[in-house]
């Protein structure tokens, strides 16, 4: 016998191919973990930056009410009492509560999808429940729910009031008149 016919002789061919078919499985499933793992860091920094967004959005819609005395003399007569505004005044209040709901139609949306965790969730619908009943902003919802989806409505028109209703028009009660 040759050298070479006592090489080849000597290996097993369907060894060799099963050895490389389990070093292929196995490198196959280490890159399904792989991206496994960097699907849920992905899923988390969504989530994370969800969340963020959620907050930004509600803080663009209530920053100028902050930095702006008249429009939020607006925002809080219009929550309590929206027929003690002028015209133009209404029309300003009608605009804002538009925006404001806006910003929890996609912080709702966000929740449904996933993206936002339930603790957070809850304190956004503790927070839009307070609003949503106080007699100016449901005067809204009442004239103009129809500029939001469906799945929203829907969901608003689940709510159940607060015990104890709390806005920017009645925190303080009489202090701020």
């Amino acid at each position: 016998m040759t050298r070479v016919e006592f090489i080849t002789g000597a290996i097993d061919w369907n060894a060799v191919s099963a050895v490389s078919q389990l070093v292929g499985s196995i490198a196959v499933v280490l890159s399904v973990l792989y991206l496994a793992l960097q699907v849920h860091r992905s899923t988390r920094v969504a989530k994370l930056a969800t969340q963020d967004a959620a907050a930004t959005a509600l803080r663009d819609v209530t920053k100028p009410l902050m930095e702006n005395a008249e429009l939020e003399r607006i925002w809080r007569i219009g929550l309590e009492d929206v027929g003690a505004l002028s015209v133009e005044e209404r029309a300003r209040f009608f605009h804002a509560s538009y925006q404001f709901l806006k910003a929890f139609e996609t912080i709702h949306f966000h929740y449904v999808y996933g993206l936002m965790d339930r603790q957070l969730w809850e304190g956004w619908q503790g927070l839009l429940r307070h609003y949503i009943f106080a007699s100016g902003m449901a005067h809204y919802w009442k004239v103009r729910p129809d500029v939001f989806s469906e799945r929203f409505r829907n969901f608003v028109n689940s709510l159940e009031p607060p015990e104890d209703q709390r806005t920017v028009g009645t925190l303080f009660g009489g202090e701020l008149k």
